[in-house]
């Protein structure tokens, strides 16, 4: 393996760039995947990395040497970065010194919503991205589509949110989501504080497209209208509303629910 020192080395530049600018991710269309458990999730379900990146006193870690010596396997470029360039690289505090450079995956987008699904429109926050396609993923839906406005799905932080749930995912980044909602040959349900049916009174027990909007604005207008039906989750508390990731893994578990013990 080659070792790295040098800051004026190319690959470490491109490294660097990578990890700090989404813009730079989206043109190389490609990421990082920062940590033993992602790299894990990535080997078991998508197979061998473009490269494999090691800290200098990480090589012999007994997290990292497995993950080391199954990308040689591959035939994964693996390289080794001093602790200080590892450091400029890594988003990870305290971390164990093992990242991942892998092609983003970009599935073609089917024209029509035919299977379970979730429509994000607008949001911000990477955190909740991340933990609503890990609730997504854990309940069934293999679908996820996010607007033009959503966060990007494949950036360090929404990545660390997810746990490896994106590896396991279809995410359809850039997405129009009003023809998609139209064009549906499933119900459409858009979460609504102030719709009448709430998410028990629906019959979940079939294929639905899951509609979630941004943290403050909520679902657009436009795709209010278009969604088949609106639904509130209830709640006896004072709280005005759920954020909007627990509110997401509530409408998929219940979807789980009435799929396993029925209404």
């Amino acid at each position: 393996m080659k070792l790295i020192t040098s800051k004026d080395n190319p690959l470490f530049k491109d490294l660097k760039q990578l990890a700090a600018s989404s813009q730079a991710r989206r043109r190389a269309g490609q990421t990082l995947l920062d940590g033993v458990h992602l790299a894990q999730a990535w080997l078991q379900h998508r197979g061998a990395p473009q490269m494999c990146v090691v800290a200098e006193s990480a090589q012999y870690h007994p997290e990292v040497a497995p993950i080391l010596a199954q990308c040689e396997q591959g035939r994964a470029q693996c390289l080794v970065l001093s602790d200080n360039l590892y450091g400029a690289v890594s988003q990870v505090e305290n971390g164990v010194g093992l990242l991942l450079l892998v092609a983003t995956p970009a599935p073609r987008q089917p024209q029509e919503l035919t299977q379970s699904a979730v429509l994000l429109d607008g949001l911000q926050d990477p955190g909740n991205l991340g933990s609503i396609l890990r609730s997504a993923a854990a309940a069934g839906i293999r679908q996820v589509f996010c607007s033009s406005g959503t966060a990007a799905a494949w950036s360090p932080k929404v990545l660390r949110a997810g746990m490896g749930a994106h590896f396991v995912l279809d995410i359809f980044e850039g997405a129009d989501l009003a023809p998609l909602c139209m064009s549906s040959q499933i119900p459409v349900l858009a979460t609504s504080s102030h719709a009448a049916q709430t998410i028990y009174d629906c019959d979940l027990s079939g294929n639905v497209a899951w509609l979630f909007g941004h943290e403050g604005q909520g679902v657009s207008p436009q795709l209010q209208e278009a969604a088949s039906h609106e639904v509130v989750i209830p709640h006896l508390g004072e709280m005005e509303s759920l954020n909007v990731a627990a509110a997401a893994a509530v409408c998929f578990f219940e979807q789980v629910r009435q799929r396993t013990v029925g209404r």
